[in-house]
């Protein structure tokens, strides 16, 4: 096929290059620069935007040439066209086709196109898809007919890219051994990244030709002579975020827990983030070179979260292991490749490609790149992609050695460039039959994700969904994730919700930890379409942004059994009339100072909201409520005022409580009444 370059297009019309490259760009054909080649469908349909009124003359020659048996002995008269039906050419186009493809298939300039959707009220580029509703109208207009093709094959796609599938409908003879994925977690400063670092080497020393020339997010290891599988960039948040977005990529979780150490917040974290997914879990006690490491304490505290290792009659797998001198290491690929083999993993290599993007990133060099695990199928170079809102087509792949590679069989990482775009972590890579589908894919993605921004339901309207469940389901489950101030509170109310049960249906702690609602709980609730449950513990700014995008419900208590009988109530699908608590704004405290008669006072500067004189106040220390009470002095300069709102600094007093400290959050709110669900 022959092509012209963009300069030499803007030479044949008397006109700049850039401004010729920059309509082209308009446009969404595929250039960069001026030496960028357009084939002569693209240059035709470039021209006919840059010189319309040309452009018009030519679509009207060939009408003059239509055969003379065609032409009537009495012409109508041209303001009363002849029906439709009689006059127009039959076309057939795809569902998501782009208005440079129906320009095409109607032999049309493509500006012509573009403007006549501009005159029905769409916004469309030559690459975008023609709005389903507008392409009869469009055809009819230029007088075609139009039949859409069956969707049956690319709603198959989109329902894969919109909600990914974990098991894959595969005859069981497709299916091979694959190597398993694995995903290593824990508290920070445990030894996550030198684990993996160690795992690397041990991997290079055991013969790897070529070592480690490029990080690209995940990597393999050997064990005699089969694979494992490595994601080094999630951690626990990650990846429960990636699962929140539907992509379940993990096979086995490493619990990494430091010998010295033991079980800390971020563990607690990691072990519920590990069960809520469902998957193979093995800890790894690190660190066993130091000579207060104590592997026993670190098993036994393991065991107050639900984690009980083989050495104490459980059926976790646990193994010592030591980052920094390399010891247990072979021990523990040994174990992981035995929890694979037990568990036979296995996928067809033979299916179209699909899998996940672990991380993506903008290179210098290549362009958009990203990341993928191929989950099904082989992906060879040159397959046509779409991720999520992103399409494109391997150009190239490289290994997590660097070493550049043509095809990449089920759980291999592999780096793709070629995308038009940076895809998004998380978001199901799905191979197709060509660019055109790809397109259409990621261009109904694109709608589909502004609908679900315009429609994403609130927490008062999502809870009340989850009542219609509860009460129409036989079996009904109310998963809940709970914060407290103390470990007392958390053994209590974990034991008292898990007496509360009805016929078919009973209460699942996802996750229970002290301290305040954060960011990390409402992305956990989200995955696991779960309530935030609060005692004595309060969000802080972030996890209420968090919660208010994803709709999810925050229920803050103060007294268990108010807590205990509105869970009773949720379960049978029913909330008596219940008060609900507006945040009104949040302060934090940066100096204290003495006050008479006040005693203390806290100068602050306010993050959130406002401030108002007399409204009920909480002070937070690290997400705990120590006091509930109200504002009695508000002050901006040694003056009384009203109000303070977000972004300026006051004085606030807090009625009858001195113990203010620097880092403190206050926390202004309201009471409203809410009716029954």
């Amino acid at each position: 096929m022959s092509t012209k370059r963009i300069h030499e297009l803007a030479k044949e019309l008397g006109l700049p290059s850039r401004d010729v490259l920059a309509t082209a760009r308009d446009l969404g054909l595929p250039v960069t620069t001026a030496s960028s080649g357009l084939d002569s469908g693209d240059a035709e349909a470039l021209r006919s935007m840059l010189l319309p009124d040309r452009a018009d003359e030519e679509a009207e020659e060939p009408a003059e040439e239509a055969p003379a048996a065609a032409v009537p002995e009495e012409p109508s008269p041209k303001t009363e066209p002849a029906p439709v039906a009689e006059q127009a050419h039959l076309i057939t186009v795809s569902p998501g086709v782009s208005v440079l493809e129906m320009a095409r298939a109607m032999r049309h300039p493509v500006g012509e196109l573009i403007r006549k959707l501009l005159s029905m009220g769409f916004m469309a580029a030559a690459a975008a898809p023609v709005p389903p509703e507008a392409i009869e109208p469009l055809a009819e207009h230029f007088g075609f007919l139009v039949e859409v093709e069956s969707p049956e094959a690319e709603e198959e796609h989109a329902e894969v890219l919109v909600k990914p599938k974990k098991v894959f409908d595969d005859p069981p003879a497709s299916l091979v051994e694959r190597p398993p994925v694995v995903t290593v977690m824990g508290h920070v400063d445990h030894g996550k990244t030198s684990l993996l670092d160690a795992i690397r080497q041990t991997d290079v020393a055991a013969g790897e030709a070529g070592g480690i020339t490029q990080h690209i997010g995940a990597y393999q290891a050997a064990v005699e002579d089969r694979s494992l599988t490595f994601i080094d960039t999630p951690g626990h948040a990650a990846f429960t975020a990636m699962r929140a977005r539907g992509a379940e990529v993990t096979d086995i979780v490493v619990l990494v827990v430091a010998a010295d150490d033991g079980v800390m917040p971020q563990t607690v974290e990691a072990i519920s983030h590990a069960k809520a997914a469902g998957v193979d879990m093995i800890v790894a006690i690190n660190k066993m070179d130091l000579e207060n490491a104590d592997p026993v304490t670190a098993r036994a505290m393991l065991t107050e979260h639900g984690v009980v290792t083989e050495e104490l009659g459980g059926d976790v797998i646990s193994v010592e292991v030591s980052a920094s001198d390399g010891s247990g290491i072979e021990d523990l690929l040994s174990m992981i490749d035995l929890v694979a083999q037990v568990s036979e993993f296995k996928a067809n290599p033979n299916a179209p490609a699909s899998g996940v993007v672990i991380e993506s990133r903008l290179d210098r060099g290549l362009g958009p790149v990203a990341t993928v695990i191929v989950q099904r199928g082989t992906l060879r170079r040159g397959d046509c992609l779409a991720a999520g809102a992103v399409s494109g087509r391997v150009r190239a792949m490289t290994d997590h050695k660097g070493k550049r590679i043509s095809s990449a069989g089920p759980s291999t990482p592999v780096l793709v460039s070629g995308w038009s775009a940076v895809p998004t972590a998380g978001d199901l890579m799905e191979a197709v039959k060509d660019d055109r589908t790809a397109r259409a894919l990621a261009a109904r993605r694109v709608q589909e994700l502004r609908a679900k921004n315009l429609v994403v339901p609130t927490a008062r309207e999502r809870l009340g969904q989850l009542l219609e469940r509860l009460r129409s389901k036989e079996q009904a489950e109310l998963r809940l994730i709970i914060k407290a101030d103390t470990d007392g509170s958390i053994g209590a109310i974990q034991d008292a919700v898990g007496r509360i049960v009805r016929e078919g249906g009973g209460v699942t702690v996802i996750h229970a930890a002290v301290g305040g609602i954060s960011e990390n709980d409402i992305t956990l609730a989200e995955a696991t379409d779960s309530l935030v449950v609060g005692f004595n513990s309060r969000p802080n700014p972030k996890a209420r942004r968090a919660a208010r995008a994803a709709g999810i419900e925050i229920m803050t208590y103060s007294v268990i059994y108010e807590l205990l009988g509105e869970m009773e109530q949720l379960l049978v699908g029913r909330l008596a009339p219940v008060q609900e608590e507006r945040v009104l704004g949040a302060a934090e405290v940066r100096a204290v100072f003495r006050v008479p008669r006040l005693g203390a006072a806290a100068g602050c500067y306010v993050v959130e909201g406002a401030i108002p004189r007399h409204a009920r106040a909480r002070l937070l220390r690290g997400g705990i409520v120590l006091y509930d009470g109200r504002v009695v002095s508000l002050r901006r300069f040694k003056e009384d005022v009203a109000e303070v709102s977000a972004g300026f600094e006051c004085g606030i007093g807090l009625d009858r409580f001195r113990d203010i400290q620097e880092g403190d959050v206050i926390e202004t709110y309201r009471v409203d009444e809410v009716a029954a669900q």
